[in-house]
């Protein structure tokens, strides 16, 4: 079940929402949040922006090795490799 808490309007219509509540859902200080009606309740959530909630996974995972510059030709390892494999004596 639900926790449910009060408070009191401001005459501005400011409403504290409670620390633990902010806690858990993630409220920050001036952070957007946008209002909802459901029914006969009203319901308040943080604002997701675009870059919290990307539309694809695309570029979320960070690799920890190395990055390969965008002008490395791969076809120089392939030549380096038969190279040496060459020139050792069997």
């Amino acid at each position: 079940m639900s926790k449910i808490l009060t408070g009191n309007m401001t005459s501005k219509g400011q409403v504290t929402i409670p620390a633990a509540m902010r806690q858990n859902f993630g409220f920050k200080v001036g952070a957007a949040v946008e209002f909802f009606q459901a029914g006969s309740y009203v319901g308040v959530r943080p604002v997701q922006h675009a870059a919290q909630a990307p539309k694809s996974g695309f570029g979320m995972i960070k690799a920890k090795v190395k990055q390969v510059p965008a002008d490395f030709d791969v076809a120089s390892l392939s030549a380096k490799s038969h190279k040496n494999t060459q020139s050792k004596p069997a």
